[in-house]
């Protein structure tokens, strides 16, 4: 038995400090992850600091906890980019711990058979249901984790009458800190610069895959995401969803929206109910939250499904975010008080909610969608694999079923409205539990720059036009004899004597191309802009086995060139306004097998470029910034003036010594211009716009690999005109080239230049956002075609 911790004796009081501290100082200070003098005190950003929680003290206070509660059960279910583990605690009265699997069980019942599950729940009141609650997935939002710790030593000790309630009808799943790495460093972002609150539909880091990995086991009936930090209405500090128009069309909303609006006013009613017992004057004299549906018309949206509580929400769940009025421990409390009144309401309404979350799987296993258009859901989804080339349908296959989306094999060949796939070729059937979160990663989006004046992100993010697979609609019936998938693993093979042909065709050739430069061996890449090889040497077979490619025989071209490795440096963004604008392409420089440096602008100002062979500007054109910097930026930017004209200066010095200069995107392409690297006009749309485009690629070898039409994707959109001798490789499409996104006045680009060349030196604009967050795979090749020609 374990003994019980009585506070103010062996506990460490986390509820009972003034005012509401955590007191883990009396704990013996043994670092197990990062020492915590090495841990950042705060952020700049934060205009309110409090004594928050290290980082380096959850190892040594969360195993005090699980050692001396009977409720609680500690896991580290992973480890963030920066190798910081990743604390999940789960709680429930001691006697449902080892029915944990049971319970799992019936969620599982609940996407098999929902009919059934719902019977059940009917006449089973007594049953439990998870509820997931994720701190801080912005470090610096430092409230979230320690509300979380709060919370879990009430629930692992307490027994008034409320906690018992909420005990015997829920399991409280707790991702204890969701990003480490911001909270050691004082950032935004995780240790790869990436914001994982956008990374939830392509779940690039680790951090935003052990979240789904909860999510995905539990199916939490209510997920609630603490944040920080919102105080925009006078009287109604912080803010609870749900949220504004326009809803994400492939929810079934109207079951969210039957309970949402109640419980977010349910966690409101406990906040100000609780009033008396805050500090300060601005939660003293609160009236209420900011609650966006209730309050508001636009601009706090639930459309893309990047954010977490919008992801969970495609799992059943009712998500909210919520964002904590202030950096205090006043806030700290109004996010305990507000997951306290969504525990509240949800226990007494669970029955309810949980037949309602059921009710969203038996749509999707009937086809029966009644608040949607006909034919706005598909029969199903074909996804094609290309012999050559299957690493791409791979990864998407992999993807879908990671998220619990079910893909089925074709086991003979089948035909489908007209078209013949052969045997081996993927089915989504859309008569599944999940259909919404199976449709929105792979439909194609929606144009709705007329739906709504702005948006909060990105309007459009399909998988297949940005990952670049095929994903095919099929409307009618279809029959095809199929069997289950659990993985998609293809192996590479080396066919022939040589020499060798690598096709420039995805994310996966080029990687191997760098990975065999790497390894010694002899590439060209001729005109056509594939890669070839005389002979593989035996060593390196396995690189092409573990590839997943298959490698034929090929003559090599007369007119080749042979490639080296190149030495790469990415201009660093350190975290302006909260955010690491070079990380997308930077990550995607890496996937592509690249060795990357980053280099902050005052490096350059100071030390120069000339030991690289190309420079690449992918950010914003504040690293440039020199006059009325925000306190918080400085750290990141050349700072003086005469520090930027020593930047220009070696960046044209890098140029004019044979050196390659790539700009990406907007900032980019400013920078460029700032710098007099050209003279082209650059002319930019609102920094709220984005989405994907058609693009109409001329001939050139940056353009390899890309349809003469074919697509792009822009965020904060750029184009070019008053060209001079500049070279235009790709333009935007004339007429209506805008897809899906939200992007006013876009007809102003039509038909304008979106990457061009400088012919009198190596210098190249991109306008395209060729290494978005991970999000676009199928562009990432402009940036080595860019880099090899």
């Amino acid at each position: 038995m374990k003994k019980q911790w009585f506070a103010g004796v062996l506990s460490i009081s986390l509820l009972a400090s003034t005012p509401y501290a955590v007191t883990a100082e009396a704990l013996q200070k043994k670092w197990k992850n990062v020492n915590v003098s090495e841990e950042a005190d705060g952020s700049l950003f934060n205009s309110e600091h409090y004594d928050f929680v290290k980082y380096s003290k959850f190892d040594e206070i969360l195993k005090k906890i699980d050692k001396e509660s009977e409720r609680v059960s500690l896991e580290i279910t992973g480890h963030s980019a920066d190798g910081h583990p990743l604390y999940a605690i789960t709680i429930s009265n001691p006697e449902d711990k080892g029915k944990y699997g049971h319970y799992k069980k019936l969620r599982k019942q609940m996407i098999k058979n929902p009919e059934k599950a719902q019977k059940w729940v009917a006449e089973n009141e007594d049953f439990k249901v998870p509820v997931m609650i994720n701190g801080s997935i912005h470090g610096t939002e430092y409230i979230g984790s320690d509300a979380v710790l709060q919370l879990i030593e009430r629930f692992a000790f307490k027994n008034d009458e409320t906690t018992k309630k909420i005990l015997a009808s829920n399991i409280l799943i707790f991702n204890v800190s969701a990003n480490p790495d911001g909270r050691v460093d004082g950032t935004r972002f995780n240790g790869e610069g990436i914001d994982l609150n956008r990374d939830f539909i392509t779940q690039s880091q680790p951090e935003t895959k052990q979240t789904v990995d909860l999510i995905t086991e539990w199916n939490p009936m209510v997920f609630l995401d603490l944040h920080g930090y919102v105080n925009w209405m006078e009287n109604k500090p912080g803010l609870i969803e749900p949220c504004t128009p326009p809803h994400n069309p492939n929810y079934e909303y109207d079951l969210f929206s039957k309970w949402a609006l109640d419980q977010a006013e349910a966690m409101e009613a406990e906040i100000v109910g609780n009033k008396a017992e805050y500090e300060s004057e601005t939660y003293q004299n609160m009236s209420g939250t900011y609650i966006p549906q209730r309050d508001d018309s636009f601009g706090w949206d639930d459309y893309p499904p990047i954010f977490t509580p919008m992801y969970a929400m495609y799992h059943g769940a009712y998500g909210y975010t919520l964002e904590a009025p202030t950096n205090t421990w006043d806030g700290v409390k109004w996010a305990n008080d507000a997951v306290m009144g969504a525990l509240k309401f949800s226990t007494e309404n669970k029955q309810g909610m949980l037949t309602d979350q059921i009710e969203i799987f038996k749509r999707g296993i009937n086809f029966d969608h009644p608040y949607h258009e006909q034919g706005f859901f598909p029969n199903a989804y074909v996804l094609p694999v290309d012999e050559k080339d299957p690493t791409v349908a791979e990864k998407a296959v992999n993807h879908l079923l990671d998220n619990d989306i079910s893909v089925e094999k074709a086991n003979k060949p089948f035909t489908a409205e007209g078209v013949t796939y052969p045997k081996g070729t993927f089915i989504v059937p859309m008569d599944q539990a999940k259909a919404g979160l199976a449709n929105t990663m792979l439909w194609n989006g929606e144009d709705i720059t007329n739906d709504t004046p702005a948006m909060y992100d990105i309007s459009a993010w399909s998988l297949p036009e940005l990952w670049g697979f095929e994903a095919v609609e099929v409307k009618s019936e279809l029959n095809a004899k199929t069997s289950p998938v659990k993985s998609a693993d293809y192996h590479g093979s080396l066919n022939g004597k040589g020499p060798y042909v690598i096709e420039n065709s995805s994310v996966e050739a080029v990687e191997l191309v760098n990975e065999l430069l790497q390894a010694g061996a002899a590439v060209y890449k001729g005109e056509d802009g594939n890669f070839y090889l005389e002979s593989i040497p035996a060593k390196s077979v396995s690189l092409v086995k573990e590839s997943g490619l298959k490698v034929d025989t090929a003559a090599i071209p007369s007119e080749k060139e042979k490639l080296t490795t190149i030495e790469v440096a990415i201009l660093k963004d350190g975290g302006i306004n909260k955010a690491q604008t070079h990380a997308g392409t930077k990550l995607a420089l890496e996937r592509l097998g690249f060795s990357v440096t980053e280099v902050t602008p005052k490096e350059v100002a100071e030390k120069g470029i000339s030991n690289f062979d190309a420079f690449i500007y992918s950010g914003t054109e504040l690293m440039l910034q020199y006059e009325k910097v925000r306190e918080a930026n400085k750290p990141f930017v050349v700072g003086t003036k005469e520090a930027y004209d020593k930047f220009a200066e070696n960046v044209q010095d890098f140029v004019d010594g044979g050196g390659k200069f790539i700009a990406v995107g907007a900032g980019g392409a400013k920078a460029s211009s700032m710098m007099g690297l050209t003279d082209i006009k650059v002319n930019t749309g609102g920094s709220d716009s984005n989405g994907i485009v058609e693009v109409v690629y001329g001939e050139d070898e940056l353009s390899k690999g890309y349809k003469e039409n074919d697509l792009g994707f822009v965020y904060k959109p750029v184009w070019f005109t008053e060209l001079g001798e500049a070279k235009t490789v790709a333009s935007f499409k004339t007429g209506d080239f805008f897809m899906a996104g939200h992007w006013k006045n876009n007809e102003l680009a039509a038909g304008q230049a979106v990457i061009v060349e400088e012919t009198d030196e190596d210098v190249t604009l991109i306008g395209l956002e060729a290494g978005f967050r991970d999000h676009t795979d199928y562009l990432f090749r402009l940036l080595s075609n860019a880099l090899y020609q």
